[in-house]
C-alpha cells in the first residue's frame, strides 16, 4: 500500500534530519509521533523520478524526441532545370524507368515523359544536357496518361481513347493492344511475381479491368482477355497493388469519386477460374465526418519505407488536404474492416451497433497519421497528385499555382516550395528517384510536368 502525502514529508523531514521542522509538522497535522518511521521504500524522490520517467515517455510518444531518422532530409532538390530537349505541349505524367534499348542494349535509367501531343519521350539524365534519345509519336491514337514498364524492356501504354497497349523498347515493336474501356484510362497498376504479372486498369467509364502476363523469359508477353474485371458505381480516381501482411498476396487498393474510403479488393489466384475481384473490406479517411462526401482521395502512394504507410493526395478545395495513413488490413480477420465486433456484446441491439460503429471509427482515426491543409489551391477539375521522397522523410504535392510543396511525413510541416513553373500554372505529374546525374551515383531527383508546357528536373545542389 502506498503511503499518503503526509507520511512522505514525514518521512522526508526524519531522513534529512529536520528534527524541529518534523516536529512542528506533527504536531499541527495532528499525526502520531511515529509518523514516517516505518521502512517503506516509497520515496519523494522515486516518485519525482517516477514523474521525470513519465514525462519523457510522454514526449517520445507525441514529438518523437531524437527521433532524427524520421524527419525531413535537409540535402533535397532544389535546383531546377527547364529541360527542353522534347517539344513544347502540356506534360500528363512522368516515370522514371529502367530500359533497354536499340540505341543502347545495356540496361539505363530514362525519364518516360507523355504529352498532349501523344508523344512519349525517353530522356537520358546521364548525358548533359539531359536529351530525348527516343520519342514515340505513332502507336497510340490519343494522348498518353499514364506509363509503366517490366522486365526492363517492356512498357504498358493507357490512352484517352480507352486503349492499352504493350510495347517492346528493344525491337520497337507492338505486341499487343486491347481497347476494354470506353474511354480515359487514367491508371495503371503492376504486381510482378515468380510467375506472372499482375495488370490493373481503371478507366472513367467506371470499369476496372485485371490482367495477367507470364514471367517467361522465352515467351512474348501478350495482355490477352482480362481475368477479373468490376464495374463501380462511380468513377476510380486511382489505384494500386499492396502486400498483404503476413501472407505477402497482392491486395488491390482503389479509391473513387464521391467516397472517403480505400476499398480493398482480394486478387483472383493463378489458375482459378473467378472472374470478379472479391471486396475484402473499406477504410475511411473521414470517419467522424458529417458531410456525405467531404473529399475524394484523388491519388495514394505507399510509403518506400513502410509497405502498410500510405500518403493520400485529396480532391478537397480550395485547398488539397495531404492525409498520411496506416492501412487497417489484416489477412486473418479482412472482414473486421466492414465493422467492429464488441467481444461478448451478446444480442446484436441498436446500442451495441452504434458501440461497434464508434468502435469501427475511433480505430479508422487513429490511422490517420498527418492530416494537414497543403494550401496548394486547386478546384474541382484539378487532378491532384503527390510522390514521396526516396528515402521516405518527406512528401511532394502539386498545385494549380505552379509550386511544388515539400512536407515532411512524420509532422506534416511544410519544408520546401519549389518555384520554377509559370505562376498560376497547373502541375500534372510528379516523379521522385534516384539516377546518375553529373557523374554523381545516387543522385536525388525530382521531376515535374505542368501545363506550362515544362518538364522540370530538380536535383539537389
Amino acid at each position: 500500500m502506498l503511503p499518503t502525502v503526509t507520511e512522505l514529508v514525514a518521512q522526508y523531514l526524519r531522513a534529512s534530519g529536520y528534527t524541529e521542522t518534523l516536529a512542528t509538522f506533527i504536531h499541527e497535522a495532528g499525526l502520531p509521533a511515529d509518523t514516517g518511521n516505518g521502512n517503506n521504500t516509497v520515496t519523494i524522490e522515486k516518485i519525482l523520478q517516477e514523474k521525470q520517467t513519465f514525462d519523457l515517455t510522454l514526449n517520445f510518444e507525441k514529438l518523437g524526441v531524437d527521433d532524427k531518422e524520421r524527419r525531413w532530409q535537409t540535402i533535397a532538390p532544389s535546383d531546377p532545370t527547364v529541360m527542353d530537349s522534347i517539344p513544347r505541349s502540356n506534360l500528363l505524367s512522368v516515370a522514371q524507368l529502367d530500359l533497354t534499348l536499340p540505341s543502347n542494349p545495356n540496361l539505363h535509367t530514362y525519364f518516360a515523359a507523355t504529352t498532349a501531343d501523344r508523344c512519349l519521350h525517353l530522356i537520358d539524365p546521364s548525358s548533359p544536357p539531359s536529351s530525348a534519345v527516343q520519342s514515340y509519336s505513332t502507336f497510340q491514337d490519343s494522348p498518353i496518361l499514364d506509363v509503366a514498364g517490366f522486365r526492363n524492356r517492356y512498357l504498358l501504354v493507357a490512352s484517352m481513347s480507352g486503349s492499352l497497349l504493350l510495347f517492346d523498347t528493344k525491337t520497337e515493336q507492338v505486341l499487343d493492344q486491347r481497347k476494354d474501356h470506353g474511354k480515359y484510362v487514367v491508371k495503371l497498376a503492376t504486381w510482378i511475381t515468380d510467375t506472372s504479372i499482375l495488370v490493373a486498369t481503371a478507366g472513367w467509364d467506371a470499369n476496372v479491368f485485371l490482367y495477367r502476363l507470364s514471367t517467361d523469359i522465352s515467351e512474348t508477353p501478350r495482355l490477352g482477355k482480362p481475368i477479373a474485371t468490376m464495374s463501380l458505381p462511380t468513377v476510380p480516381e486511382t489505384l494500386l497493388f499492396i502486400r498483404a501482411p503476413e501472407t505477402a498476396r497482392p491486395i488491390l487498393l482503389l479509391t473513387r469519386r464521391d467516397s472517403t474510403f480505400l476499398h480493398y479488393y482480394a486478387v483472383p489466384s493463378s489458375g482459378s477460374d473467378e472472374s470478379d475481384l472479391t471486396p475484402l473490406g473499406k477504410q475511411n479517411l473521414a470517419p467522424h465526418s458529417n458531410a456525405w462526401v467531404a473529399f475524394t482521395p484523388s491519388d495514394v502512394q505507399v510509403s518506400p519505407v513502410d509497405a502498410s504507410v500510405v500518403a493520400v493526395a485529396t480532391s478537397s478545395t480550395p485547398h488539397m488536404k495531404l492525409l498520411v495513413v496506416k492501412l487497417l488490413l489484416s489477412p486473418e480477420k479482412v472482414a473486421s474492416l466492414d465493422g467492429y465486433q464488441i467481444p461478448d456484446s451478446g444480442p446484436i441491439t441498436q446500442a451495441s451497433q452504434a458501440r461497434a460503429d464508434l468502435l469501427l471509427q475511433n480505430r479508422e482515426e487513429a490511422a490517420i497519421l498527418v492530416n494537414v491543409s497543403t494550401m496548394a489551391p486547386q478546384t474541382a477539375y484539378s487532378t491532384p497528385r503527390l510522390v514521396w521522397r526516396p528515402d521516405g522523410s518527406g512528401i511532394y504535392v502539386s498545385s494549380d499555382d505552379g509550386i511544388v510543396r515539400g512536407f515532411e511525413a512524420h509532422t506534416g510541416k511544410l519544408v520546401a516550395t519549389l518555384e520554377a513553373h509559370e505562376p498560376g500554372s497547373k502541375i500534372r505529374c510528379l516523379c521522385a528517384g534516384k539516377v546518375k546525374l553529373d557523374l554523381v551515383d545516387n543522385r536525388e531527383i525530382l521531376l515535374t510536368g505542368g501545363f506550362d508546357q515544362k518538364l522540370v528536373l530538380w536535383k539537389t545542389a
